[in-house]
């Protein structure tokens, strides 16, 4: 009678410490246990205390996401060209594109929680953002300097020249967050890098 008594104790015992290991151990592979279902589908509006209509909020959003998109190619594209470039230049213009790179991610960043604050989904992933970017991919090859720099230009143009349109929806539907950040964080870092990146073009350039 003992030894059955001692049995279901260790039994409950044992019971006892898999439960607690249960409680440690790691959940893993839940995106197949749960059919890998969204808690938010992209393009859908999450209704947030932001004081801005639905409406407003989701327009907002969709010009964020084209913005996002076209920041993380440009953000993408300096670190491919800090890589790559070769030349007399190559010190200045390889710590200038890693220096430009560094602020892109910023403003990627700035722009992706603007994106969430106003309830909805930022894009992320690299196949995504290919979808949507209006830059032109460039060749995965080397190319050199004064086409490198040429091709931040015209990404830097298209950029600003949708930040301006966008800020002006923007203020017209009076989400001034998204305008504030479209002007003040968008548009005036990429007209001062694009500035930065003209002037190695002038007539004088080694390039």
């Amino acid at each position: 009678m003992a030894n059955k008594r001692s049995a279901a104790a260790k039994k409950a015992g044992k019971r006892g410490i898999d439960a607690a290991h249960a409680a440690v151990e790691p959940s893993l592979h839940q995106q197949a246990d749960s059919g890998s279902q969204e808690t938010q589908r992209f393009g859908e509006i999450v209704p947030m205390p932001h004081g801005l209509s639905a409406k407003v909020a989701k327009q907002s959003v969709a010009l964020l996401n084209q913005t996002l998109a076209d920041s993380i190619t440009l953000r993408d594209m300096y670190k491919k060209h800090h890589w790559q470039v070769v030349g007399p230049t190559f010190n200045e213009l390889h710590l200038l594109f890693d220096k430009h790179f560094e602020a892109q991610v910023e403003i990627v960043d700035l722009i992706a929680e603007r994106i969430q604050v106003l309830g909805g989904i930022s894009l992320a992933m690299a196949a995504d953002v290919a979808e949507e970017t209006k830059i032109p991919r460039p060749p995965r090859g080397r190319e050199q300097a004064s086409v490198q720099l040429s091709r931040l230009i015209d990404a830097h143009t298209l950029i600003i020249k949708a930040a301006r349109a966008s800020a002006g929806k923007a203020d017209d539907a009076g989400d001034s967050g998204t305008n504030d950040l479209l002007v003040s964080d968008v548009l005036r870092a990429n007209e001062l890098q694009v500035w930065f990146l003209s002037e190695h073009l002038v007539a004088a350039s080694p390039v």
